[in-house]
């Protein structure tokens, strides 16, 4: 299973980028761009911890799909992600949204990306990590 999971962990990570890219990079970047005085010049990033931060969201959510998740099933797996992405979606986005002058067009975004962000990811975890043999009873044993 720990194969498996690094795989799904993998390709979370492949896939988030294409969504932060299309997300951040073509649908909100105008919202972006009018509110300028809100961020940081692209120069001053730090890159190295942008990827450390999704690096540690994505262990995370794949761990707790891998180890505390009993029925793994693609099902199980869009319903969790979908939960955790509305989690995520609407503390990032709203809950930035109530301490910043951010405008309500990148609240939404960033809750609605959260959201799918987290759906694909539960989709991808459900798809392919599955109970190594034997842990199926284990589980059983354990419940």
């Amino acid at each position: 299973m720990i194969k498996r999971a690094i795989s799904a962990g993998f390709l979370i990570f492949l896939v988030w980028g294409a969504i932060d890219y299309l997300l951040h990079g073509l649908l909100l970047k105008p919202t972006y761009e009018a509110s300028a005085h809100l961020w940081r010049a692209q120069s001053e990033m730090n890159l190295s911890l942008i990827y450390l931060v999704v690096v540690i969201l994505i262990v995370c959510f794949v761990s707790i799909y891998s180890l505390l998740i009993a029925n793994k099933s693609l099902s199980t797996g869009i319903m969790y992600g979908a939960l955790s992405g509305l989690a995520t979606g609407v503390g990032v986005g709203f809950g930035t949204y109530i301490h910043m002058p951010v405008p309500l067009a990148l609240a939404w975004g960033w809750c609605l990306g959260g959201w799918l962000k987290g759906a694909v990811a539960g989709a991808i975890v459900g798809a392919i990590v599955k109970p190594s043999r034997g842990t199926s009873n284990l589980i059983r044993r354990c419940s």
